[in-house]
């Protein structure tokens, strides 16, 4: 592995990047339509404010629009007991991503009869009882589901679990007793209207446990206007953790420990990469901060790949499929092209006869981070001192600050459920 020693980590403060953001500013439920959200354009300077349903007229035809078709399952699942004294007890298991015998995450969505996560446990000190039992309906039929406490470790539990049904998927238990979870700042239950706004119109591919939000104000219309334009649409995975809300704690950004997100991209869009990347007037834009750190994430375990290609080594260790960190910052040393890197990563894929991209990334895109793909970023309006704030001074410096004032003070609304804005780079 190419691992960061201490000389390369960026050593920022998080209090650098730090704004007060008042509770009146924070969008606690969506728009009314989706494509009503407010849009602030920035290239060097703030250049335009419109609606989603104009983001076209910002975007040049031949452009590439890159979005996260990952799709937010209901994670969060409560059991409730009543005691001896008529009380209610509830203890709610939040489902962050299956161990490793059922990885990646469609391995436990499609498992039957049982399957193992990660968890969080909400009350887990009322959880007396070995095992938890809830009845549910499927089709007519009465089911027991089943949830076992197997091992703790740092906070989260590995959770076993079952259910009486041969034929019966997790991702249909879920479906049923599962509920949305909506980011933990909106302090209510998710509704019907969450079913349906906390999700992107073109999510497929089940795993996240938070909402790839940038894609939420894409609508039928607005995705019509785009093929009018001949903007092309491009489709990959990142599978959205519960890391993604987590505070840097510490006082400068190298002492942070980045979650690990598991990405899937098709040979056919590394492809498409490829030989679209660079190209004048043909910009790469990422429909959201996971659709920015998969394709980079893409590129450099291309350059991984490529290191070992000239080694004379036949294949990257299983554990080089994950992207560290730092690692970035360390491989930017080679000076590749765009194109040596990705067809190594592609000779690699195909020497394992797979058409599939799966892989953990850690990526951490900071000030200093150099571009190898993206030319563009679509994203909400992200909280205080956060990871994705930190991508947003990656592409503009400390112009952040006038952006994030200007929308404070025109009424834009923040995180989640909040308006956005279109970001152009200028520092590949």
């Amino acid at each position: 592995m190419y691992l960061c020693d201490m000389f390369n980590k960026p050593k920022l403060a998080i209090q650098d990047f730090d704004y007060l953001l008042p509770d009146a500013k924070i969008a606690y439920s969506p728009a009314q339509n989706r494509a009503d959200s407010k849009l602030l354009v920035w290239d060097k300077a703030i250049i335009g404010e419109s609606r989603y349903a104009q983001i076209a007229n910002f975007i040049p035809s031949n452009a590439t629009l890159i979005f996260n078709n990952s799709k937010v399952i209901a994670a969060r699942i409560l059991f409730e007991k009543i005691n001896a004294e008529n009380i209610t007890r509830v203890i709610e298991i939040f489902c962050l991503e299956p161990t490793e015998k059922y990885t990646p995450v469609l391995l436990a969505m499609q498992a039957i009869q049982k399957v193992s996560w990660h968890c969080l446990v909400g009350g887990a000190k009322k959880w007396k009882e070995d095992v938890l039992i809830k009845e549910l309906v499927i089709n007519e039929e009465h089911i027991l589901f089943y949830a076992k406490k197997i091992n703790q470790l740092d906070g989260k539990f590995i959770i076993e679990f079952s259910w009486n049904h041969p034929t019966i998927t997790f991702s249909e238990i879920l479906s049923v007793i599962g509920n949305i979870p909506l980011p933990p700042y909106i302090q209510r239950k998710a509704n019907q209207e969450d079913k349906d706004r906390y999700q992107t119109t073109y999510a497929i591919e089940e795993g996240s446990v938070a909402a790839p939000t940038a894609g939420l104000h894409f609508s039928e219309e607005v995705f019509a206007s785009l093929a009018d334009k001949n903007i092309i649409q491009k489709y990959l995975t990142l599978h959205v953790g519960a890391g993604t809300f987590m505070p840097v704690k510490a006082d400068t950004i190298d002492e942070h420990d980045m979650h690990a997100e598991f990405i899937e991209v098709d040979v056919q869009l590394i492809e498409y990469l490829k030989e679209n990347t660079g190209i004048e007037n043909k910009p790469i834009v990422a429909v959201g901060t996971t659709s920015l750190r998969t394709i980079e994430s893409v590129y450099w375990l291309g350059v991984k790949a490529l290191i070992h290609k000239q080694r004379n080594e036949n294949t990257l260790p299983l554990n080089d499929l994950q992207l560290g960190q730092w690692e970035a910052y360390e491989l930017a040393e080679h000076n590749f092209t765009i194109k040596e890197p990705m067809n190594a990563l592609l000779d690699y894929l195909k020497s394992k006869g797979t058409e599939k991209l799966i892989a953990k990334t850690q990526l951490m895109v900071t000030p200093g981070y150099q571009f190898k793909i993206c030319n563009a970023l679509i994203t909400n309006f992200h909280q205080p001192k956060s990871t994705l704030l930190l991508i947003i001074a990656a592409i503009t410096g400390d112009e952040w600050k006038k952006v994030y004032t200007h929308a404070l003070e025109n009424d834009y609304r923040f995180l989640s459920y909040g308006d956005g804005s279109l970001f152009w780079m200028h520092n590949r």
